[in-house]
C-alpha cells in the first residue's frame, strides 16, 4: 500500500511539472482512450460473423454476404478509428512533451544558476548532468509516449471486463480467473521490487555516472602511472553495486514474470475445461459454440492488454525515480539575490566571527575566525591541510553563506550585495582550471566582455602567455579542443590570470594558483601574478611558505580557527605553529642528495 501511494505521488508530480500542457495531455488521454475503446470493434465484427455463419449451418447459401461484408467494413472503421485517435493522442502528448522538456531544463538550468557554487563542487557534474540528459528527457519520453499508452492501457481492461461477461459470463468468469492468478504472482514480486528499489537503482546508476565522469577525467594521469581501472576504486565499487542491485532485482522478477507470461499467454487452457463442463450439460449447441469459438479468438487480446499494462505500469515506476531526482535538484536553497546594491567604496575583506560547516553538522570547517585583509595590502593563508583555508577563499564570492557571523567588503556584507557587483569587487584564480570549447581571445574575454582584442592582448602580455598563444595555429582564434589544441596546466593557469588582470577588479583571491605548476611555468605564473596583485587587496592561499615570506601578514589557520597571524618574521619570534610549519619547510628543501637549496622570492 505504502509502494502504492508513492507511485501515486511520483505520477500525479510528473503531471504537475507538466501543468503547463494540461490541455494537451487531456486531449491526448480522451483521444488515447477512444482508441483503446476502438480497438475491440473488430472483435465485436467477429462475433457477429460468427453469430451469422452458425445460424445459417450447413446451408451457407442463406449467409447474407452483404450483411457479412458490412460487419467486415465496420471492423475496418474500428482498426481505423483506433489508428486516428492514437495518432492525434501521439501528436498532442509529443507537443506537450516536449514544452515540458523545454521548461524543465529552462528551469533547472536557471535554478543551478542560482544555487551557491559550493554545491556544484560538492555534487559534481556527472550527477547534474544525468538530471539534465536522462531523468528530464526520461520525463519528455513517458509523457510522449507512456502516457498515451498509459491512458489506453487502464481503458482497455476496462473495455476488456465488459466485453468478457457479455457474451457469456460462464467463460468471461474463466478468463478472470487466469488474469487474477496471473496478477497475484505479480503482486508477490512487486512487493519485492517496488518503487524503493527503482530509486536504489536510480541512485546507484547516477553514482555510477559521477564515478565514470571523474575517471575519465583522471585518464591521464591513470595511464601516466600505468594503472589500470582496478586502481580507481570509486568506480569499481560504483559498478560493482550497480550489478549487484541490478541482478537482485532482474532475479526477483525471473521466475515470476515467466509464471505470468505463461498463464495470460495461455488462457484458452482455463476456457477448456469450462467449455468441457458446459458443452456436456448443454442443448443449445449453436450458442454454446458461438462463445466457445469467440472466446478462444477473443483470448489472445487478454494477453495483449495485459502486457501493455504491465510494461506501462513498470516505466510509471522507472519515471518516478527521475522526477525525484530533479525535485531533488530543484529544492536545492538558492543564494539569495540583492536586486541592486551600491559599490563598496573601500576594498579591505573583514571576516567577523565567521562560522562554516559544509553539512551542517557540528564538525566546522571554520570555528569563529575574524581578521581584517587591509586593502591594497597582500594577506596570505597558509596552515595544514584541512585547516580551513580554500574554505575562506570559497566564502568571499558565495559558494557558500556563512552560518553565523560576517564577511564585509568595506562596511558592507557581501550578503547585501548583488551578485554582478560583487563578482565586479572580486577577481579569483583557482588552482583548478577550466577552459570552455571556444577560442583562446574569447576565454581570455571572459573576464571582461565588453573588452577590445587590444586589451585583450596586453592583458595576455601581462600575464605571459602571449607568446606561446601565439605559436597556436590560429593564435588568439584557436579554439581549445579542437585539431588536438590543449594547454599544459602552467599555460591554462596563465591564461586564467590573464582573465583575472584583464577584468581588474580592485580584490583578489589566490587558491594554490602555483600548486601543480612545473619549475618552468611557476617561474613564468609568479611573474604574471606580481603584474596581476599591483594594487589589490589580495588573499593568497599557500602551501608553499617561500611564495608568502613578503606578504603584509600571515594567517596560520588550524582545526577550523585562526592560530595565529601576523609578518613572516614576527611570527617566526612567536615560536607557534608557523614556525614549526617553516622549520619543516625548510628540512623538505635539503632532502635529496646534492639538491640545491630552493631561493626564494
Amino acid at each position: 500500500m505504502a509502494n502504492r501511494k508513492k507511485e501515486q505521488g511520483g505520477m500525479s508530480r510528473l503531471f504537475a511539472l507538466a501543468s503547463g500542457h494540461k490541455g494537451l495531455l487531456t486531449a491526448s488521454g480522451i483521444l488515447a482512450a477512444l482508441a483503446a475503446a476502438a480497438s475491440f470493434v473488430p472483435y465485436l465484427a467477429v462475433y457477429w460473423i460468427i453469430r451469422d455463419v452458425i445460424a445459417v449451418y450447413p446451408d451457407f447459401s442463406a449467409l447474407q454476404v452483404e450483411t457479412v461484408a458490412g460487419y467486415g467494413w465496420i471492423a475496418i472503421a474500428g482498426i481505423a478509428a483506433d489508428a486516428l485517435c492514437f495518432l492525434a493522442s501521439s501528436i498532442c502528448a509529443h507537443i506537450a512533451a516536449f514544452g515540458t522538456q523545454y521548461e524543465l531544463k529552462t528551469a533547472f538550468t536557471r535554478h543551478l544558476a542560482k544555487v551557491p557554487l559550493g554545491f556544484h563542487l560538492t555534487l559534481g557534474s556527472g550527477r547534474l548532468r544525468k538530471v539534465i540528459d536522462e531523468d528530464i528527457d526520461k520525463i519528455e519520453k513517458f509523457l510522449a509516449h507512456s502516457y498515451p499508452d498509459m491512458v489506453a492501457s487502464f481503458t482497455a481492461p476496462a473495455v476488456l471486463l465488459v466485453l468478457l461477461f457479455v457474451f457469456d459470463w460462464r467463460f468471461g468468469l474463466a478468463a478472470l480467473a487466469a488474469v487474477i492468478l496471473a496478477f497475484a504472482i505479480q503482486m508477490m514480486t512487486i512487493g519485492k521490487a517496488g518503487p524503493e528499489v527503482m530509486q536504489e537503482i536510480q541512485k546507484s546508476s547516477a553514482d555510477m555516472t559521477e564515478a565514470s565522469v571523474e575517471y575519465i577525467r583522471g585518464m591521464p594521469v591513470l595511464k601516466a602511472f600505468g594503472q589500470t581501472a582496478r586502481s580507481f576504486r570509486q568506480l569499481k565499487d560504483s559498478i560493482a553495486a550497480y550489478t549487484k542491485i541490478m541482478l537482485s532485482y532482474t532475479l526477483k522478477w525471473e521466475n515470476y514474470m515467466a509464471a505470468f507470461t505463461a498463464i495470460i499467454n495461455n488462457i484458452y487452457l482455463f476456457l477448456l475445461p469450462v467449455g468441457i463442463l458446459i458443452g456436456q450439460g448443454t442443448e443449445d449447441y449453436a450458442s454454446f459454440l458461438l462463445s466457445f469459438l469467440f472466446y478462444l479468438l477473443f483470448t489472445p487480446a487478454v494477453a495483449s492488454v495485459l502486457n501493455k499494462f504491465m510494461y506501462v505500469s513498470s516505466s510509471s515506476m522507472r519515471i518516478a525515480g527521475g522526477v525525484a531526482n530533479f525535485d531533488a535538484m530543484m529544492a536545492l536553497p538558492e543564494l539569495p539575490e540583492v536586486e541592486n546594491s551600491s559599490v563598496p567604496q573601500k576594498t579591505d575583506v573583514v571576516f567577523q566571527n565567521v562560522s562554516f560547516s559544509y553539512d551542517g553538522s557540528e564538525h566546522k570547517a571554520l570555528d569563529g575566525v575574524s581578521f581584517t585583509a587591509p586593502e591594497g595590502q597582500i594577506t596570505a593563508v597558509v596552515g595544514p591541510s584541512g585547516g580551513g583555508k580554500s574554505t575562506i577563499a570559497h566564502l568571499i564570492p558565495r559558494f557558500w553563506d556563512v552560518q553565523s557571523g560576517s564577511i564585509s567588503i568595506g562596511n558592507t556584507d557581501i550578503r547585501n550585495l548583488s551578485e554582478e557587483t560583487l563578482m565586479g569587487q572580486v577577481s579569483f584564480v583557482f588552482q583548478d582550471v577550466y577552459l570552455f570549447g571556444q577560442s583562446i581571445l574569447e576565454s581570455i574575454r571572459m573576464g571582461r566582455p565588453d573588452a577590445t582584442e587590444d586589451e585583450v592582448i596586453r592583458a595576455a602580455k601581462a600575464a605571459m602567455c602571449h607568446e606561446f598563444i601565439a605559436r597556436l595555429p590560429k593564435g588568439y582564434d584557436t579554439v581549445f579542443g579542437e585539431e588536438g589544441v590543449h594547454l599544459s596546466g602552467g599555460e591554462a593557469q596563465r591564461i586564467s590570470i590573464a582573465r583575472a588582470i584583464l577584468q581588474d577588479a580592485p580584490i583578489l583571491v589566490l587558491d594554490e594558483a602555483t600548486a601543480f605548476a612545473d619549475p618552468e611555468n611557476e617561474q613564468q605564473i609568479q611573474a604574471a601574478l606580481k603584474e596581476l596583485m599591483k594594487g589589490k587587496t589580495v588573499l593568497m592561499i599557500a602551501h608553499r611558505l617561500g611564495t608568502v615570506r613578503t606578504a603584509d601578514q600571515i594567517l596560520v589557520m588550524e582545526n577550523g580557527r585562526l592560530a595565529e597571524y601576523g609578518a613572516h618574521q614576527t611570527l617566526l619570534e612567536r615560536n607557534g605553529t608557523y614556525t614549526r610549519m617553516w622549520e619543516r619547510y625548510t628540512q623538505s628543501l635539503t632532502w635529496g642528495i646534492g639538491r640545491k637549496e630552493e631561493t626564494h622570492a
